[in-house]
């Protein structure tokens, strides 16, 4: 039975991508494997967000996680800064990687643009917080996609200096488990972007919590061309908004885009998008409605966070110990 860990920004909320690419992934999961997922609040800090919506859209974030189908009885489900050891680790491991590391990081690259002297330190060392939080746990699976494997490796070369430099095998090696099956789901406004959380259009994304007349709006206005459907989905290699909407249909229906285009090849977008909502709105809006009356008690969605934090830190704590006895660090009194 493998460790698994995995995490979610609480920034905004959770969105049809984060719902196809990983967090149905982390629901099937649970089946046969220890799982432990995370609400990354620290990671949050890295850019600006006003403290209290980061309060309410932790909690938010919680409710549509189990909302989705994460068992907090059968998984471990916690809020990153309530287990103080990934900040400790997060400095030793500060100490271990080496400042090239990770300035050849992309992710990095991209997100502050050519604002790199402006944005924050912790922007920059975000990877080595990635690593302790996996690390933690001595998890040895993490389901990324493809564009986290770079933080992966990085991870594994902190936990493989920290071996070399204090002559021992504590850490263990890190296999992802690349979800690249997955749906890359892709901003309903520009086919060539990510859907995002940090997009400024709210049309440019499905959010868990939108409700059936939101879902029909954003469909109905998502960007097409006015060619219809073809047979194969080779053919919509230069059509990036009609094979975004192509790849939604497929991952929600649980088929291919081939089977996709068998039924649909030489439709309008307007009879496919009104096909395309009936099948979002009974996919999603279960979700919402759960997720409306979880979060409508915050007392309980706090108790059951603490709980799961309680359970991490049963976990995490002797491991980070170890790791700061390890480095010459006195014990915690």
């Amino acid at each position: 039975m493998a460790r698994i860990f995995s995490g979610i920004q609480p920034t905004g909320i959770a969105h049809l991508g984060n719902y196809l690419g990983a967090i149905q992934n982390w629901v099937a999961l649970q089946e046969g494997n220890e799982g432990i997922y995370c609400l990354v609040d620290l990671h949050a800090l890295t850019v600006w967000v006003e403290p209290e919506a980061l309060r309410q859209q932790t909690r938010v974030n919680a409710a549509l996680l189990v909302a989705c189908g994460i068992d907090p009885a059968r998984s471990i489900l916690f809020h990153q800064s309530a287990v103080h050891a990934h900040a400790r680790l997060a400095w030793i491991f500060n100490c271990v990687a080496r400042f090239g590391w990770l300035n050849r990081m992309t992710q990095f690259k991209d997100k502050a643009g050519k604002d790199r002297e402006a944005v924050s330190t912790g922007l920059f060392v975000y990877p080595n917080l990635m690593a302790a939080d996996i690390l933690a746990y001595h998890a040895t699976e993490v389901p990324v996609g493809e564009d986290q494997s770079q933080h992966l490796e990085l991870a594994n070369d902190i936990a493989q200096k920290f071996n070399h430099d204090y002559g021992v095998e504590f850490f263990p090696a890190i296999t992802p488990r690349i979800i690249g099956g997955s749906a890359r789901i892709m901003s309903l406004r520009d086919g060539t972007r990510k859907m995002s959380k940090s997009d400024t259009s709210d049309q440019s994304r499905i959010n868990l919590t939108d409700d059936a007349d939101a879902i029909a709006q954003k469909i109905r206005r998502a960007r097409t061309d006015p060619e219809p459907l073809p047979e194969r989905p080779a053919q919509l290699d230069s059509r990036p908004e009609a094979r975004n909407l192509v790849g939604i249909y497929a991952a929600l229906a649980g088929i291919t885009a081939e089977e996709v285009l068998r039924q649909h090849a030489g439709s309008g977008f307007g009879p496919f998008k009104e096909r395309l909502t009936e099948l979002a709105v009974q996919k999603l809006t279960p979700i919402g409605a759960e997720t409306k009356r979880l979060a409508a008690d915050p007392a309980e969605i706090d108790r059951m966070l603490q709980a799961g934090a309680a359970r991490a830190a049963a976990i995490a704590e002797p491991i980070v110990a170890e790791a700061e006895r390890l480095v010459g660090l006195l014990p915690a009194r």
